[in-house]
């Protein structure tokens, strides 16, 4: 159950770009307006009220603002500092990106608590149960006139459940709120308490006690009310209703100016005493109201100190409304769900082109129909028993990474999609085995089309449904948990489906909803549509999704795939010199990179432990560098040369011919980022978008083709292995390798599609070839060494590698102390 407040763990000022967490305890600096005697040495003064406090204000802001900006150092072209570099125009675009950014936390903070209420959007859109036996729906839809919830629990009606203007409806920014009411049961009572409230959710045995509310009543009258003191209590209309006819009833003034003016609190106070003074002695609190006229004192109040003694002896009645709280059995004995686990459900809208169903943008799990092309949201609230309890705690980031990166659906030998269950059972243990440290999982997030590999997303808070329920994702990350393996995902919010029926595009009718208009708001050459990064509304989105895979399902990192689609209204398609003029001109979308910023700022203030890895194949600068010294403020950034280095090698030149300078550069990149930098000689790309990976180049003709010679796969094998070592042991901090490549999958890997048939022959791995001895347990057992080198020696945390000598005509590669030479034709083991 989401609760509509949120207790702020930090804020973050709008005059400064550094988040400030509050010390539960700290006391607060409170300013009493009354003349205060300052004593000094020499005498006694009186200073004016008004004065003294704007001196301590001022005596507060200047101690506020040393402490931000000389402790924390804030300086928005810090790391240009740091790097010595000096280029005029970025330097002038960092200042500038830092000014609007402070506007936009001011403009978030007219809407938003604080950034984490901005981050947690979750909790009160979609679908949530509340205590008060209901359902609760919100979205957001601001080009709609009206809004209903239709599904097979209301026989799709679009005026069962709906919201309208003055029925609940919509806010002024477009959010439509719909409460579904639990069904009372045939022959059933309503209950006597309208704040009762049912536990179910947790502990759902927890609860039912079995006092009746007369009972309750009973015992707080005896033990803590003094009599008639639960009057209101339990006919709480009772005084607003005499009120009402007081005002406004047949005997009251029909008018205001009838009504009068209404007298000053001395004169009703009198008047009111003068009107009972002959009444008998009360039980009721002696309070007496009396107005001293004073400007900083409006009343007093005065109260018999015996009976005020007795007051603050008494203890709170909290124990008797704890019982009238009733657990899961009373709730399912009295109330059927409004909208029963597992319904299928959509969103209505009116709009001004007519009416339109929507999968609702913040549902969490998705079933599309048989054919693909409509899709279902499902309302997951499985019973408190059917429940993931989670066993393991998550575990701290190592020095560095391991990745082991992995599609589900093709994880399994058998030709169809695999589950989350199969790959929780013989897929982690295999990682585990072979030395890696972290898992990282594409194609999780539910996408419409299982051969998009996941990259058009059409729901970004719910798992895929091919592969499982959320309960068997929250499984697969806590048995990797268990493992010690962190779990990352692939996060696309770099562009969205642009189907309309599954996804967010048109969400609500109009063009302008989560993206942009005309051109800028569709890929040039993707087909997918571009995020409106400067909406808060689309922020508030965004944001709220990688909190939530975090909170509901304990991820432990996010890989931000293609940033460069969304840095660059071209989508990065275009040449770079590496001029730094190239990241600060017109093509630039600012929104975007303000974006990313308050992502990474929110991700780590909420979850120190999270880890953010950068895909930008145009090296933006200060991908890694904090925020606070005008970086982006990512922990890893990926370099993406080095595997089209390989793939280029192979393929166009002779080994012999390979330059080791070359190599070592590509390897290396940006020394300046370099201890930033993941690395990896293939990732999936080569295996699945259509490429080949490198064991199929070295190791097969084709997959129609009869395999090479026992040489020629002696003689692959050692160049994979070599390729594999340089990347690992050159590369960076961090090192991936695609699920498969560790034994040299020589298969491509091809999803069922129109041009196939639809056939699953291609969309698996072939695990079998680690159980023949030969060449796939042996490059099995060299990458497992490499992994174990890392582990004990710390080969990617040590740092930066020395390279002593790099000699093409040679081709000797030597770092450290230890050389390796690099000759293909001489290598035959490792």
């Amino acid at each position: 159950m989401a609760s509509l407040s949120l207790q702020p763990k930090f804020s973050l000022h709008p005059n400064n770009s550094i988040l400030h967490f509050h010390p539960q305890n700290k006391p607060q600096i409170i300013f009493f307006t009354r003349k205060v005697k300052i004593k000094t040495k020499t005498k006694c003064s009186s200073i004016d009220p008004q004065q003294q406090q704007q001196k301590q204000r001022e005596s507060f802001t200047r101690k506020k603002k040393s402490v931000t900006e000389t402790e924390k150092g804030v300086d928005p072209v810090g790391f240009l500092t740091k790097l010595g570099i000096t280029h005029k125009a970025f330097a002038q675009f960092l200042r500038e990106r830092y000014k609007s950014l402070k506007d936009l936390k001011a403009e978030i903070f007219t809407r938003h608590l604080n950034l984490q209420e901005m981050a947690s959007g979750f909790e009160i859109l979609g679908t949530h149960r509340h205590k008060e036996h209901r359902v609760d729906y919100m979205d957001w839809a601001p080009g709609a006139r009206y809004c209903a919830l239709v599904g097979d629990f209301n026989g799709w009606s679009p005026t069962t459940n709906a919201a309208r203007e003055g029925l609940y409806g919509h806010d002024d920014y477009g959010y439509w709120f719909i409460i579904l009411e639990d069904k009372l049961r045939e022959g059933e009572e309503p209950d006597e308490l309208y704040f009762q409230q049912y536990n179910y959710v947790d502990d759902y045995d927890k609860g039912d006690s079995g006092v009746t509310i007369d009972e309750v009543f009973q015992r707080a009258n005896d033990e803590y009310w003094e009599p008639g003191e639960d009057r209101f209590i339990k006919n709480r209309f009772e005084l607003p209703a005499k009120l009402y006819e007081r005002l406004f009833g047949p005997n009251g003034p029909q008018t205001i100016e009838e009504l009068g003016e209404i007298p000053d609190a001395e004169t009703r106070y009198k008047a009111h005493k003068e009107l009972h003074k002959d009444d008998p002695p009360s039980n009721l609190p002696p309070f007496d109201v009396i107005d001293n006229g004073k400007e900083y004192d409006i009343f007093n109040v005065v109260v018999d100190p015996a009976w005020q003694e007795k007051f603050r002896n008494k203890k709170p009645p909290l124990a008797y409304w704890t019982e009238t709280r009733k657990g899961r059995k009373a709730w399912l004995k009295k109330y059927s769900p409004a909208i029963p686990h597992g319904s299928k459900y959509r969103v209505y809208f009116n709009t001004p082109d007519g009416p339109l169903e929507r999968v609702p943008a913040w549902a969490t799990f998705i079933q599309p129909d048989a054919e693909g092309k409509q899709a279902y949201a499902i309302h997951w609230e499985p019973p408190p028993e059917y429940t993931y309890k989670w066993k393991h705690t998550a575990i701290k980031p190592p020095k560095s990474l391991r990745i082991y990166e992995c599609h589900v659906g093709i994880s399994g030998s058998e030709p169809k999609i695999s589950s989350f269950n199969d790959f929780t059972e013989k897929v982690l243990p295999h990682v585990k085995r072979a030395g890696y440290n972290a898992i990282q999982l594409i194609g999780i997030v539910e996408h419409k089309d299982y051969f998009t590999v996941g990259y058009r997303v059409t729901n970004f808070f719910a798992v895929s449904s091919r592969y499982g329920t959320p309960e068997d994702f929250k499984r697969l990350v806590d048995e990797a948990h268990g493992l010690g393996l962190l779990v990352f995902l692939d996060i696309v919010h770099s562009y969205s489906a642009a189907d309309e029926m599954v996804g967010l595009s048109r969400f609500d009718g109009s063009n302008d909803c989560y993206f942009h208009t005309g051109k800028r708001g569709h890929h040039k050459y993707w087909g997918t549509r571009m995020f409106k990064y400067g909406d808060l509304d689309v922020l508030h989105f965004l944001l709220s999704n990688l909190n939530w895979w975090i909170s509901e399902y304990k991820i432990d990192g996010f890989h931000f795939h293609s940033l460069a689609s969304m840095l660059y209204t071209h989508n990065g398609f275009a040449s770079f010199t590496g001029d730094l003029e190239e990241y600060c001109n017109q093509y630039v979308d600012n929104d975007a990179v303000k974006y990313l910023i308050l992502a990474n700022e929110i991700l780590h203030a909420l979850h120190p432990n999270i880890i953010t890895i950068a895909e930008d194949a145009t090296f933006y600068p200060g991908l890694c560098e904090p925020t606070s010294q005008g970086g982006l403020g990512f922990d890893y950034h990926v370099n993406l040369s080095a595997s089209e280095m390989w793939l280029s090698l192979l393929k166009n030149t002779p080994d012999h011919e390979w330059s080791m300078s070359k190599i070592t550069s590509t390897l290396l990149g940006n020394k300046s980022y370099a201890d930033k930098m993941l690395v990896y000689a293939e990732n999936h790309n080569q295996s699945i978008s259509g490429g080949q990976s490198l064991a199929e180049i070295l190791l097969s003709q084709g997959n129609d083709k009869a395999p090479q010679s026992n040489e020629l796969l002696l003689r692959g094998s050692s160049l994979l292995k070599m390729t594999k070592l340089i990347t690992f042991t050159i590369g960076g901090r961090g090192y991936l390798n695609f699920m498969g490549n560790e034994f040299g999958h020589s298969k491509r890997v091809e999803f069922p599609m129109p041009s196939n048939n639809f056939s699953f022959s291609l969309a698996n791995r072939c695990w079998d070839l680690l159980e023949k001895e030969g060449v796939y347990q042996d490059l099995f057992r060299f990458d497992k060494d490499m992994m174990k080198l890392d582990k004990n020696e710390k080969v990617l945390s040590r740092g930066l590698p020395n390279i002593h000598h790099v000699k093409d005509t040679n081709m000797i590669l030597m770092k450290d102390t230890a050389s390796v030479w690099t000759k293909p034709a001489s290598i035959r083991s490792y």
